[in-house]
């Protein structure tokens, strides 16, 4: 009988129009993560990518006036890269300096957890497609997955904006 709390996981996956080297660069280039990062109706006002293993990005996402208007930065720590096949990293939500700080200290519930480690797959198909998986991972909640997944399907519903034909 196991006595660790059970934990939950947000898997989505997403086939973009483009090849695995856009898809990669969508979560390496700055200008790209400012155009998705964050759900509808949010911004991304800043982006500083330090996109290698051992790296440390910071990122914000700028809630809409009607949640409020404030400023919520994470960092995306870098503990493997496999080129054009997969990214792993820990998010911790941040200050604006990129100091770790509780989810509580953005006003958010306090049983989202303090880090999650995420996974990011590329898969190339046929005719300049790529399918991408996003893991994230150790949720305490059924709840907090539907949220988390919510506002990762509605990034990747921009980034999928950043690939549409001209």
């Amino acid at each position: 009988m196991s006595t660790e709390p059970k934990t939950y996981n947000v898997v989505v996956t997403r086939v973009f129009d483009a090849p695995v080297e856009q898809a990669w660069k969508a979560w390496s280039d700055s200008e790209l993560v400012m155009r998705w990062w964050g759900p509808t109706g949010f911004t991304c006002p800043l982006a500083r990518m330090d996109f290698r293993e051992g790296g440390t990005s910071l990122v914000c996402m700028r809630a809409p006036q009607e949640f409020g208007g404030q400023d919520l930065y994470n960092t995306w720590t870098y503990t493997k890269m496999v080129p054009m096949q997969r990214i792993e990293f820990t998010q911790n939500f941040a200050d604006k300096d990129g100091n770790k700080v509780t989810p509580a200290a953005h006003g958010l519930p306090p049983e989202i957890p303090f880090e999650v480690r995420h996974l990011i797959t590329f898969k190339p198909l046929g005719d300049n497609q790529t399918e991408m998986t996003v893991t994230e991972f150790g949720y305490p909640s059924a709840q907090i997955v539907e949220m988390s997944k919510m506002g990762m399907e509605q990034c990747l519903d921009k980034m999928a904006t950043i690939f549409a034909k001209a």
